[in-house]
């Protein structure tokens, strides 16, 4: 984005920002939110990160992708081991996060709530 030659720093770090659900933008166009990464000393990139709710989709998404089918078609076991992992990334904090993953699994907000309480349970 900087046209310096940072072409393999934009490179090595786009996974990441793909897999976050956020988007790379030139640093002289960085809002206040926007975290403005350096290298050499230098603005090369600036990322925006995702609204918390948007992260919880793409994160949904990215899941969906890695299993091959939709996520509502996965047996039991296999959404209670993806409400543990959502979990501990903190998808249950933001506001509506419970029905966002009870209606991608296909279950009821109940059944995601007895998920997070066998966790504690054990």
């Amino acid at each position: 984005m900087t046209g310096t030659g940072d072409e393999d720093f934009i490179t090595a770090v786009k996974p990441l920002v793909d897999a976050m659900g956020g988007e790379m933008v030139p640093p002289d166009e960085a809002g206040a939110d926007d975290v403005v990464l350096s290298w050499r000393g230098a603005g090369v990139v600036a990322v925006r990160l995702p609204q918390l709710a948007d992260s919880l989709d793409h994160i949904l998404a990215a899941l969906e992708r890695g299993k091959g089918m939709p996520l509502a078609d996965l047996d039991r076991r296999a959404k209670q081991e993806i409400v543990r992992s959502l979990e501990a990334r903190g998808a249950f904090a933001v506001r509506h996060g419970v029905e966002t993953v009870a209606s991608a699994l296909g279950v009821s907000r109940f059944t995601v709530y007895n998920y997070l309480n066998r966790e504690k349970d054990s």
